[in-house]
């Protein structure tokens, strides 16, 4: 199976009046993701053990195996990516009500929930992920996981939402400020419809 770089849901300027600029986008998209995406083909041909895997599977197959960490590293952050780019959105930042209502229901707030995401992905060290999911108990959760990690290889349940927190999808726009970085996502960016379809088909 050969993995390919998705296409953008939207013009690669489309963000840049909620925070993320063209350069962002295309250096992002077009070459961060695009090595994963090309390793990840290296990988799968020349080892037979990958061949016929869905991405999914490879990530499985290869989490916690330190021999295969570099096959989980840019599977990873492929399917990772993939989350990323439907998590955003140029008309980013408006709840829709269903997911509204499970925010309330499991937060307490919806102030509450961008608590704790700021938390989760301000205090990630070094590079990684912060993520809203649907955990197995029915509940909305943050969690947050290094480098190429994320909730399917850590069992953490369905990921609604996700922010890459390395600090290339922010240093052009934000330059160190992480918080500031996050802040937007989840004001101006964030794109809460994609999460509550996700949510909705769970």
């Amino acid at each position: 199976m050969t993995f390919k770089l998705p296409t953008l849901p939207y013009s690669v300027d489309a963000l840049a009046s909620n925070g993320m600029c063209q350069e962002t986008l295309e250096l992002h998209h077009g070459k961060h993701h695009q090595a994963y995406v090309t390793a990840l083909n290296g990988f799968v041909e020349s080892k037979p053990e990958l061949a016929g895997k869905t991405l999914e599977e490879i990530i499985t197959f290869s989490h916690a195996n330190p021999e295969l960490a570099p096959v989980f590293n840019n599977a990873g952050q492929h399917w990772n990516h993939g989350i990323f780019w439907k998590s955003l959105s140029p008309k980013g930042g408006q709840l829709p009500g269903t997911l509204e209502k499970k925010i309330v229901e499991d937060f307490g707030s919806v102030d509450a929930f961008k608590t704790a995401f700021k938390q989760a992905a301000a205090t990630q060290f070094g590079s990684g992920w912060a993520w809203l999911v649907l955990g197995k108990d029915g509940k909305l959760q943050v969690t947050k996981t290094p480098n190429g990690g994320n909730p399917l290889a850590e069992d953490q349940g369905r990921a609604l939402l996700g922010l890459d927190v390395w600090e290339h999808s922010y240093y052009l726009d934000f330059r160190n400020r992480r918080p500031d970085y996050i802040s937007n996502f989840l004001d101006k960016l964030a794109n809460y419809e994609f999460a509550e379809e996700m949510l909705k088909s769970a």
